[in-house]
């Protein structure tokens, strides 16, 4: 049986591939494991069934026979080490590869994601636009630091990994604030990653959610 992958009824990221399915759909892909997604409302997700696979009542989680993972970055580790083609076979290059994920997440994501709430909901409040560039300044923090670790290479190690993925799908959350425009080489670095194939099945996958939805 493939595994069964669960995701947005209705996304809020209307269909821009931010949603948390989105790496582990691209993971699925990169490796050619077919999968299922069972769709869940905003309800559904904090109802005891689905807690009982996600403590906090989030998305996505990941079935597979008897195992059942939550975190997107704890399941893309899961599928890379379990399929050929996210990690290195070295030792040495597979932990960086890993180090790279946590990175992702652990050193990236934080200030984005702080950035981003804080124009979703703070845009009106009276220290907004005295807060905004600190917040900025924290980002590019983080962009030049990859940005002159990456340099003129392609990927973060010699070969695309699962660090790639994680670290792309963290930079798209900046499209549209200017930020990554101010760093070439990282935004050349993404459009890399949305170039691959399987991120445009998983991207288009997750589209057609939203897109269904919003026929409704």
């Amino acid at each position: 049986m493939s595994p069964i992958l669960t995701a947005f009824a209705r996304s809020p990221d209307r269909g821009r591939g931010l949603a948390r399915d989105m790496p582990v759909r691209w993971a699925l892909e990169e490796v050619g494991q077919p999968y299922g997604v069972r769709l869940l409302s905003f309800a559904e997700m904090k109802e005891p069934a689905h807690r009982a696979l996600h403590p906090f009542g989030q998305i996505p989680t990941y079935e597979d026979g008897d195992l059942a993972l939550f975190e997107s970055g704890a399941i893309v580790l899961h599928i890379a080490e379990r399929h050929a083609g996210l990690l290195p076979d070295d030792a040495d290059a597979r932990a960086r590869a890993i180090a790279w994920m946590f990175s992702a997440h652990s050193t990236m994501e934080p200030p984005i994601v702080d950035r981003g709430m804080a124009t979703l909901l703070e845009r009106d409040a009276a220290w907004y636009a005295e807060r905004l560039p600190l917040l900025d300044d924290r980002v590019r923090a983080r962009l030049g630091d990859l940005s002159r670790r990456l340099g003129d290479r392609d990927w973060l190690e010699r070969a695309f990994s699962a660090g790639d993925l994680l670290m792309v799908t963290v930079l798209r959350r900046l499209s549209g604030s200017g930020l990554l425009e101010e760093y070439p080489n990282l935004l050349a670095y993404v459009a890399r990653g949305e170039a691959r194939p399987a991120f445009r099945r998983a991207f288009d996958a997750q589209l057609s959610v939203f897109t269904a939805a919003s026929d409704r």
